[in-house]
């Protein structure tokens, strides 16, 4: 935490940078430094509010802005016009959320423990609504490559905002299911002896402060992206669904791979999962419906996401089968994830 913290003196050097008008691709490299530690003071900020609220409403504080950075940039990007750019983020903190951050969780910490083990029909039933979710981003998809676009472009628009409205309000139900009517299924043992370090007031001021200089430098990120591509001859589309992704869940991802080297895999899985799956039915309906305000977007994502997005969940469902994880496993998902990497790199 103390690296990342001393990381916080990027945020006023972009905003030198801005104003000298600095190379683009610099500042696309110190604006993602400045929002990692940026991202890391939000999650902090939202723990410390969890002891004053309670666990129900601290998860749903942490879960809710465990994602807040990646939904500011996508808004930018948006706001850009950057439509593939969003659609690959998307798709990228799902793919790095199950494949980078399960697979660096599982094997740093099957390095450390022979076997790890966590509450397999909690993540059974995580990795379930996952796969109903990429089932529902991927239909509009076939719609849209199997028939002629002509025939849908007046209608394609209400189709995905149909879909949205879907994914959100099967959001709103997953959150009574796990907080009210089967909360005793996700009941966690929380008798640690922890106390909050901030008061109320410093971590709602902290994580206010946070939450707009991440807008700030996520618009300093978003003007970078086309002439840093350009360039160091990237791909918009690599650069969505491999750095953008890493960037804005770097904090979180840290915090899994921190918790499987506590041995408390239950935390990392639920994370990697849990984070695919609020991405998904939250943050895509609504990016959808702030799109809206600019240039509507669809929901169609490519074959080359799409193959990514479904075979990432069938091995997350393959995982959660036996309620245990091993170095190896790790291993075999950080090689899927490269192999998708490089591929996305050459495309």
């Amino acid at each position: 935490m103390k690296i990342l913290r001393y990381m916080l003196i990027f945020v006023p050097i972009t905003f030198v940078g801005e104003f000298l008008h600095w190379e683009p691709t610099l500042m696309f490299v110190l604006t993602a430094l400045a929002i990692i530690p940026l991202a890391a003071l939000m999650g902090e900020a939202t723990e410390e509010i969890s002891f004053y609220s309670g666990p129900k409403i601290g998860g749903f504080l942490n879960a809710t802005f465990g994602n807040a950075t990646e939904l500011i940039i996508s808004f930018f990007a948006l706001k850009a016009g950057l439509f593939e750019v969003v659609k690959a983020s998307i798709a990228g903190s799902v793919i790095g959320n199950i494949l980078l951050v399960l697979g660096a969780s599982m094997l740093l910490g099957g390095i450390k423990y022979k076997s790890q083990h966590f509450n397999q029909k909690v993540i059974d039933n995580s990795a379930s609504m996952l796969l109903f979710a990429v089932i529902g981003l991927t239909i509009p998809a076939i719609f849209m490559h199997t028939l002629d676009p002509a025939l849908l472009s007046t209608r394609y628009e209400g189709l995905s905002v149909i879909v949205a409205v879907i994914m959100i309000l099967i959001y709103i139900l997953s959150l009574v299911f796990s907080f009210y009517t089967h909360k005793d299924i996700y009941s966690v043992d929380h008798s640690q002896e922890s106390s909050p370090k901030w008061s109320i007031k410093k971590a709602i001021a902290v994580l206010v402060g946070a939450t707009v200089l991440i807008g700030l430098e996520s618009e300093f990120l978003v003007s970078a992206v086309e002439p840093m591509s350009e360039a160091i001859g990237l791909s918009e589309f690599f650069v969505g669904i491999i750095l953008i992704p890493i960037i804005g869940n770097a904090a979180e991802h840290s915090t899994a791979i921190v918790m499987a080297l506590k041995n408390k895999m239950d935390v990392a899985v639920e994370i990697a999962i849990g984070s695919s799956l609020q991405i998904i039915l939250f943050v895509t309906p609504v990016l959808i419906f702030l799109s809206l305000l600019f240039t509507p977007m669809s929901i169609v994502f490519n074959e080359f996401e799409l193959v990514a997005l479904v075979f990432s969940v069938l091995i997350a469902n393959r995982v959660a089968t036996d309620g245990e994880s091993n170095w190896m496993e790790g291993v075999q998902l950080l090689a899927v994830y490269l192999i998708i990497a490089v591929a996305f790199f050459v495309l």
